[in-house]
């Protein structure tokens, strides 16, 4: 059966762009939307090979369309992309066994190569997300550097708590608690700047799991 794509996002000049360049390359284009409503009632009616789904539309995400289709076992293996540069985003699409994931403004550079991929069962996760994200997948690698105390700090900082709250909660001094907070602000060799630490726990919450703080 011949390759067919579906294309969905609701900026129309991306839709045409990545419409124009993929019949150009000969691949076959069965429809496109600018709505998550009209691309999920297209995908469930006609099961195309591929959907291109643009994860923030209007009416139903990408994610979201990408979740009712596992509930429905539809076939259809979902391209995500995104002008998002959000981690919890990224883990999100990896859970949902999403098969291609691209930045915007690398999509029509990338989307050949991501399609080759899926098309062999290869899932396609852009290297340039990782970069753009700067996060590692490999939890263990991070957080093996921290004592149990300063694991269960940095979560409790990801949580926007104060010295004062961190200290009552782990049974600790406000003085101790700063300390800490020295010490892994030198082990990630942040930048002395008022906020960096919180800035990191909220960049990094996909590592913030109880077991891997240790509860």
């Amino acid at each position: 059966m011949k390759l067919s794509i579906y294309i969905a996002d609701d900026h129309p000049l991306l839709v045409k762009g990545l419409e124009n360049f993929l019949s150009e390359k000969g691949y076959n284009i069965v429809g496109t939307a600018n709505d998550g409503k009209t691309a999920l009632n297209f995908i469930i009616k006609h099961e195309p090979s591929v959907a291109i789904l643009d994860i923030d539309m209007p009416k139903l995400t990408g994610i979201e369309i990408a979740k009712q289709c596992q509930r429905k076992k539809i076939a259809t293996k979902i391209i995500l992309i995104t002008l998002h540069k959000e981690v919890e985003l990224y883990l999100q699409a990896k859970k949902l066994n999403i098969y291609g994931y691209l930045l915007k403004e690398f999509a029509i550079e990338e989307i050949e190569n991501c399609i080759k991929s899926v098309i062999k069962d290869q899932p396609f996760f852009s290297p340039k997300i990782k970069e753009a994200l700067n996060f590692s997948e490999d939890n263990s690698t991070i957080l093996n550097q921290f004592s149990l105390a300063e694991r269960r700090i940095l979560l409790l900082i990801s949580e926007h708590k104060t010295n004062k709250e961190i200290g009552r909660l782990l049974f600790l001094s406000p003085r101790t608690i700063e300390k800490h907070r020295s010490k892994i602000i030198l082990k990630l060799d942040l930048p002395p700047k008022t906020g960096a630490l919180l800035t990191w726990t909220q960049k990094n919450k996909h590592l913030f799991t109880k077991s891997n703080i240790g509860y």
